[in-house]
């Protein structure tokens, strides 16, 4: 899978050439608070966050409002790091919450469709036919959490050498599916996020439910990358790219860790 191939990209979202090519710089808005609090939910649990005591609402317009009191504090910690500018860059976890909020909540059954059918696609699933290093290395790092998966949603996964696209049980992904149905709108971001970046629901799945560290579902997910850059070198714009990615990808899987924490 090429880099553009792992890159999930918004709605509306510039590419990279666009971007190059001189998008208007925003200009960032000046630092408008003095103090960040949580207030509980009454009888909801968790937390909305508050600027000088009042609440804050998402770009959509909705109640920023936690599940769980951990991912509030998390997210509460990157508006108090805020100096004499709001600068978004440096607030990853809350521009995460926000696309739960205004892009997920109301739209689960899409999102966890949209991670079966990667599931039915996915990464662990297609080896190389070669060189023989590859195929080894493939086999020691995708073997584990594919049977795991196997064991998990109580059906095989078939495998494909190169490209050829092989269908997937029926009742396995059906397994997968009702997993995801139980999952919160924010569980689900975290997971397609994860999922997106990867190629691998099944990766992504595994770091869910502690099977594997985010780190280890990372290494996993760019072993064919990594034998390239062994043999080849390592091309530094693509470096810069995939550490990008990565930060999105331990945010995601940081949010998945608070919201059971």
């Amino acid at each position: 899978m090429s880099e553009s191939d792992k890159s999930p990209r918004k709605p509306g979202e510039p590419d990279g050439d666009q971007a190059k090519r001189g998008a208007p710089k925003k200009e960032r808005m000046k630092k408008f608070y003095k103090t960040v609090t949580l207030s509980p939910r009454e009888g909801e649990g968790g937390a909305a966050l508050l600027l000088d005591g009042r609440p804050v609402k998402t770009p959509g317009r909705q109640p920023l409002a936690l599940p769980t009191e951990a991912l509030g504090e998390a997210v509460a910690d990157e508006w108090r790091a805020q100096g004499a500018e709001i600068v978004p860059e440096s607030m990853p976890m809350t521009r995460l919450v926000n696309t739960a909020i205004d892009g997920v909540q109301g739209n689960e059954t899409a999102v966890a469709d949209d991670i079966a059918t990667f599931a039915g696609t996915d990464l662990l699933c297609y080896r190389a036919d070669g060189p023989d290093g590859l195929v080894a290395l493939q086999t020691s790092r995708w073997d584990p959490p594919l049977r795991w998966a196997e064991t998990r949603f109580c059906g095989p996964f078939q495998l494909s050498e190169g490209v050829m696209h092989v269908d997937q049980p029926e009742g396995t992904i059906a397994s997968v599916r009702s997993s995801l149905s139980e999952l919160s709108a924010f569980e689900l971001t975290a997971l397609h996020i994860m999922t997106s970046l990867t190629g691998s629901a099944l990766l992504a799945l595994a770091v869910a439910e502690e099977e594997m560290t985010p780190d280890e579902a990372w290494e996993a997910a760019h072993v064919d990358e990594d034998w390239q850059a062994r043999q080849w070198g390592e091309d530094q714009e693509a470096a810069e790219r995939r550490a990008a990615r990565k930060s999105d990808f331990d945010t995601a899987a940081r949010m998945l860790a608070l919201l059971r924490a």
